[in-house]
């Protein structure tokens, strides 16, 4: 999950961790798998159409009845033959193409960086010269701490809270940091015509306010690990080990007082309770320790009178920590903020110490490969330079086409199930069609490429093309400001392996990245499509009709369509499914979040139905023909089944469970399809099975 223009949240089909418009491309830890293994995978699947085995029977256990066990019945077998890599912390179907693609980015940015005849500011030899700064290890471990340590100095000299907030204004706009509270310019949700100024709470360095706040035994060793964290990247940049431990109590005591005036990720999915207009001038009488206009100044923002502020109770604390903090205590939290960011990209002492760290959260046993990362952070940080010579080389045609067919296919069985729905008035119902009628699709990659104009890469200086990337982005975001919304920009890069939707554009993106195995093949049959890239295809759209996306009208505006009573009888469906989910035990005492997870069952339980009702328009839906002996409708769901088959490590569902707003694999597998009627008849599902429900009970939405 690069800095965009919003954070407003953008609904996607399957992620490590939830991800806003301005953080989907800036996700720089994204797990990958064994390259051998992937060739051996896709092999399977680019022989002759006749014989690609789309279902494999081999991967499935069949010893068990699919109303038990659904998942082991789909794929048991594969289950137990594979385990989670060494450097990976789950192992599963989204997996497996994130590693194909990030080896498809690893062999141009290898044939990149040796193209000697490469022009200067081409496409080819800036992704070549990024790349090899991010592999020059001798150069990188030459440095040590070097690259930071003007930025130490430069914090050890504050003097007073002025200099303070000009720190946390050169951070932010120089790439390098984003202290005490967040800040970017989107779409105003009510007006998505026109950019905002816009904050938000912030300014931890763990994942979640709720390790601050929670004193379980999970929560205790991550705050120990954070500890160490933190002592360690001081002693490595020269502060005593004795200086060290005391600036780890301060910068826990610092963020677990932002911590607790936080709202928790679940209050945050509502998108009318975090939208609260301010004057500038309002704003700063609130929190008068900061001048509000200065700062935007001192980001080249001026002439604008009001800001959106998603969690104000939140300010009041940052402005407090602002006044009653001490001089040394900020210095040590502004430097903490520049070693955490900068640590990733220096000598392995300082790489050694963050993985040392991260594998507390996650569980992963070993790091992951320089040159893995590399070819992500490349993505990460110029993936529309990059994502030219992915799609050239790897993206077919036809599979727009396909896709293109796919999403007309879906939205006339949306259609055709919102006619029909028995709980909604006509009058509403008007509304959601004109909304689905007005959706936007983008499918592959941009029609317009960014250029990255003024982007300073060289080959030499990796920490610092990071900083520059960030700085360019955080430019270009700031320049939205006062002119038209350009709609044409995407939030994910070409090679992702997800699909998006974003309420304020009233859009649904395909990157080309996931329009291949196991969710598509254009030499596939009807029920592997429909039940992989059509169920893709229908969660997106769903995202436009879940608690939360319901909110924004067909232009993308954040305002109220529905009758009220409509609204009663949509919540109170969504309850019953959110009950659903909350009764499943993940692991130990932890169970699935309902609440949080709640617009991405949604998402799944409209997409699937929906991807069905399309799926028997086609001729193969239509007819009874098995393949490997297997129906129409059982391929369907097999194919589902099979896009979430995966295991993950105990120490990173933890985690998920807390940050993720994505229900596990294994229960989105089973969630969806056990609502519905034709799963039932599919495999002969009947009462005594251990996932069967009543009719009366199966919860039907969209």
């Amino acid at each position: 999950m690069r800095k965009l223009s919003s954070h407003l949240v953008i609904f996607k089909l399957n992620q490590l961790e939830p991800m806003t418009i301005s953080t989907v491309c800036n996700s720089k830890k994204i797990h990958w798998m064994l390259l051998l293994f992937i060739i051996i995978t896709f092999s399977a699947f680019s022989q002759d159409p006749g014989k690609a085995k789309f279902i494999d029977p081999a991967n499935m256990n069949t010893l068990v009845k699919p109303g038990d066990n659904f998942v082991e019945y789909a794929g048991g077998v594969w289950l137990k033959k594979n385990s989670i890599p060494a450097k990976e912390t789950t192992w599963g179907s989204f997996s497996i193409l994130r590693d194909f693609n990030v080896n498809a980015l690893k062999k141009i940015l290898t044939d990149a960086s040796a193209d000697t005849k490469a022009k200067p500011g081409s496409t080819k030899k800036r992704v070549g010269d990024f790349y090899v700064a991010a592999m020059d290890s001798n150069t990188i471990e030459q440095l040590g701490a070097d690259p930071i340590r003007a930025d130490l100095k430069r914090v050890a000299e504050l003097s007073n809270n002025g200099q303070v907030l000009e720190e946390i204004v050169y951070q932010r706009s120089h790439g390098i940091g984003s202290p005490l509270f967040g800040f970017f310019v989107g779409q105003d949700r009510k007006h998505p015509d026109r950019m905002a100024v816009q904050f938000s709470q912030g300014g931890l360095s763990m994942p979640d306010r709720d390790y601050y706040l929670k004193s379980d035994a999970r929560s205790k060793k991550i705050q120990t690990a954070q500890n160490a964290y933190i002592v360690s990247l001081f002693t490595l940049s020269g502060t005593s080990e004795e200086q060290a431990k005391k600036n780890a109590e301060t910068i826990f005591a610092m963020e677990k007082k932002l911590a607790k005036a936080q709202m928790s990720r679940t209050e945050m999915r509502d998108p009318l309770k975090t939208y609260n207009k301010f004057s500038i001038q309002d704003f700063t009488k609130a929190t008068p320790s900061i001048d509000w206009k200065l700062f935007l100044a001192k980001l080249n923002i001026n002439n604008q009178d009001s800001i959106l502020v998603n969690v104000p109770k939140f300010f009041p604390v940052a402005d407090s920590l602002m006044k009653n903090t001490s001089m040394d205590d900020w210095k040590i939290y502004l430097q903490w903020n520049l070693l955490r960011a900068a640590a990733p990209y220096l000598s392995k002492d300082f790489v050694d110490a963050e993985f040392t760290y991260s594998q507390v959260l996650s569980g992963q046993k070993v790091p992951t490969p320089r040159w893995q990362k590399a070819s992500s952070l490349t993505d990460g940080n110029i993936g529309e330079l990059l994502g030219q010579l992915y799609v050239e080389h790897y993206f077919k045609p036809e599979a727009k086409a396909r896709m293109d067919e796919l999403i007309k296919n879906l939205v006339k069985a949306y259609e055709i199930r919102i006619k029909q729905l028995d709980w909604m008035s006509d009058a509403t119902k008007e509304k959601a069609l004109a909304k689905l009628k007005a959706f936007n699709p983008k499918i592959a990659y941009p029609d317009k490429w960014k250029s990255y104009d003024g982007l300073e890469i060289t080959g030499k200086t990796f920490l610092q093309n990071v900083r520059n990337a960030n700085q360019w982005a955080f430019n270009d975001m700031v320049s939205q400001l006062g002119k038209p919304v350009d709609r044409t920009r995407w939030g994910m890069t070409p090679p992702t392996v997800n699909a998006y939707y974003n309420p304020v554009n009233n859009e649904i993106v395909f990157p080309a990245g996931i329009l291949q195995y196991p969710f598509f093949h254009p030499d596939a049959d009807d029920a592997f499509n429909y039940g992989g890239i059509g169920a893709v295809i229908g969660h997106e759209i769903s995202h436009g009709f879940d608690d939360s996306g319901s909110q924004y009208d067909k232009d993308g505006t954040l305002r109220n369509w529905w009758t009220p009573e409509d609204r009663k009888k949509f919540e109170a469906k969504a309850k019953l499914l959110q009950q659903q989910f909350d009764a499943y035990t993940v692991l130990d005492t932890l169970h699935v979040n309902g609440k949080l997870t709640l617009g991405e069952n949604i998402g799944d339980l409209g997409g699937l139905n929906a991807a069905y009702e399309a799926f028997k328009m086609t001729k193969q839906g239509k007819s009874d023909k098995k393949i490997d002996g297997f129906t129409p409708d059982q391929r369907f769901f097999l194919a589902w089944a099979q896009v979430w088959r995966s295991k993950t490590l105990p120490e990173r569902t933890a985690q998920l469970i807390l940050i993720d707003s994505h229900s596990p694999g294994e229960y989105r597998a089973i969630g969806t399809p056990t609502n519905m009627d034709a799963w039932y008849k599919a495999f002969n599902v009947k009462s005594g099975d251990k996932l069967y429900k009543k009719p009366e009970d199966r919860i039907k939405i969209w």
